[in-house]
């Protein structure tokens, strides 16, 4: 026990230490904020290329009434299409917008002519389409006598409010719901499956290249003369988690901070929930407190209780199950690249589906997908953390941790029979049916 600890403490004070994990561990939060930031600023990203645009309106519709925008400057003329060509030189333009007669009232489609030296972008396609879709829209309603006051009452705005079927239970999860509940559960969800999947993935790929590293390098002949091969994979495989979990508490204390304080700071959910209130008219100030209010309230009512301790069960689990398959794929090849890639295909496979069916999970957590993707072992480390805000059955919970537990324990038997001969095999390369020997010898 005492040289496991020892291997267990150089295991995880070697990566502490290094530069590389202070700065992985303290910047990665502040990358990810800087990453929120510009992917912000490029999806608020508007053209400012501006065009003036000679509109002919051959059956009067906009009335030669339209507003400019930030990208268009419009004008109307009267003149022919060919006469305004002829101008253009003294009369500058972009691009010249024909508009025809609209033959009946009744007609939903319309096609209007954009001429021009450049080809319109999608943006100002779409803007363009809109501007023009509104004015002929009013044109309809004064041509048909209608209130357009009336039609926009006519909108409704629907709010799915859920309820539990008595009015009286109490249980939890069957009040207390709210419209934003499914969408709060959604995105924590989604966060918990993806960091998952990260966190499983790239320290199990770190345990494989020290053993890849040591074995190389020959340092494993030393160490072998003193320990057990499997207490030098054990020593390996819980040192490196203690550095996945170091780093799971870091960024779970970080992360969240730097999110929030990006958001409020450069206010991009802000600003365009306000945009979309100009849009439509149906967004608020007070509705967008109200909103804030109720995802507060939403985040303070997760069962955070639950979701934390299980969260770090099926790291745990799902960490030894892959991480004990990375660690003896890495005892059974050397320094050969191709061939790892060979032999962690079937590892990497079933990491990369799970990943899948997780934004399937968030989507219909109850799915039948879901929920047997979230009991399989190989997939309930990454789908079931997904699926826990959601409230799972206690029954599913349970038995999807015993089978992980089982299935970290039956990949850490065989793992460790790979383990003791192949990291002391060279010259050799470890082909599925010699895996197959090793696992099958006799101690």
């Amino acid at each position: 026990m005492n040289k496991l600890w020892l291997i267990i403490q150089r295991e995880y004070l070697s990566r502490v230490k290094t530069k590389s994990f202070i700065l992985t561990t303290l910047l990665g939060p502040f990358i990810l904020g800087i990453f929120i930031v510009v992917v912000g600023l490029i999806f608020g990203y508007q053209s400012d290329e501006t065009r003036d645009i000679v509109i002919i309106d051959e059956g009067n519709m906009l009335e030669r009434k339209i507003k400019d925008t930030e990208s268009f400057f419009f004008r109307f003329s009267d003149k022919t299409y060919t006469d305004i060509v002829a101008e253009k030189e003294s009369k500058p333009f972009d691009a010249i917008l024909v508009i025809p007669v609209l033959k009946e009232v009744a007609d939903r489609k319309l096609v209007i002519n954009y001429h021009s030296e450049d080809q319109l972008d999608i943006d100002g396609m779409l803007a363009l389409q809109g501007i023009i879709g509104d004015k002929i829209r009013d044109y309809k309603i004064k041509e048909l006598s209608l209130d357009s006051e009336q039609l926009d009452n006519l909108r409704t705005s629907i709010t799915v409010n859920p309820e539990p079927l008595d009015p009286d239970d109490e249980e939890e999860g069957a009040a207390g719901a709210t419209p934003i509940t499914t969408v709060v559960g959604a995105i924590i969800g989604g966060f918990m499956g993806f960091v998952m999947y990260m966190i499983v993935f790239i320290n199990g790929m770190m345990v494989m290249r020290s053993v890849m590293e040591e074995k190389t390098n020959r340092i494993v002949e030393v160490m072998i003369s003193t320990v057990k091969p499997f207490q030098l994979m054990m020593g390996k495989l819980i040192g490196v988690g203690g550095v996945g979990l170091t780093q799971i508490l870091v960024w779970a204390i970080l992360i969240p901070l730097i999110v929030m304080g990006t958001n409020l700071f450069f206010g991009f959910d802000t600003g365009q929930a306000i945009d979309l209130s100009e849009a439509s008219g149906e967004l608020n100030t007070d509705d967008l407190e109200i909103m804030v209010a109720q995802v507060t309230a939403e985040l303070r009512a997760v069962n955070w209780w639950l979701i934390v301790p299980c969260f770090v069960i099926f790291f745990l689990g799902g960490y030894l199950v892959y991480s004990s398959l990375f660690a003896a794929v890495g005892s059974a090849i050397g320094d050969d690249m191709a061939e790892s890639q060979a032999l962690t295909m079937p590892i990497t496979i079933p990491v990369i589906l799970a990943l899948y069916i997780m934004f399937a999970a968030i989507r219909a957590p109850n799915s039948s997908l879901a929920v047997w993707s979230s009991i399989f072992p190989l997939f309930s480390p990454i789908v079931m953390p997904a699926r826990l805000a959601f409230d799972p059955p206690a029954w599913q919970i349970l038995l999807s941790i015993a089978l992980l537990l089982a299935t970290a324990w039956g990949a850490v038997w065989v793992s460790a029979r790979i383990y003791r001969t192949g990291i002391l095999m060279y010259g050799k390369k470890g082909s599925f049916k010699e895996i197959w020997k090793w696992i099958r010898a006799k101690q």
